[in-house]
């Protein structure tokens, strides 16, 4: 009997550790998809700050709902030109979880939008995503 109590606990020791072990696995996997993704949102940034003359414009743009096209999601954006001439729009788009997680940033140009009309862009991943991901408009720029 003191020979299958030790197998036994030997067993569940070894499965405690590989238990941990993946545990730890899994934390670092998340830290460097935090850090990627951060990295991916700090570089939208710079690209929304490289616009010159932009006035805000998150009045203007709204986001469909997201689906995926192969192994990336996407969502359709709608610009619409409240103003008397032609308008340029550079939108950073925002994927995030059902939670609010940050997934992935990506920024879209929506190029000659004529007075009082819209016009559609696509916003795509820059990787795959999990889960129903949901499309927001972090910022968008009129110029």
């Amino acid at each position: 009997m003191r020979r299958r109590t030790t197998g036994t606990a030997l067993a569940a020791a070894t499965l405690l550790l590989a238990l941990t072990g993946c545990d730890a696995a899994k934390d670092t996997a998340g830290d460097i998809v935090s850090s990627a993704t951060a990295a991916v949102a700090s570089a939208a940034e710079e690209k929304m700050n490289e616009v010159k003359d932009g006035v805000n414009a998150g009045g203007d743009v709204s986001a469909g709902p997201t689906s995926t096209d192969g192994d990336r999601t996407v969502a359709t954006i709608t610009a619409t030109n409240p103003k008397d001439k032609n308008a340029d729009y550079t939108i950073m788009v925002e994927f995030r979880d059902a939670d609010g997680n940050l997934l992935d940033a990506v920024v879209l140009n929506i190029d000659g939008v004529e007075p009082g009309k819209s016009k559609t862009g696509t916003a795509r991943s820059n990787r795959t995503l999990s889960g129903t991901p949901k499309a927001e408009i972090a910022q968008a720029l009129r110029h």
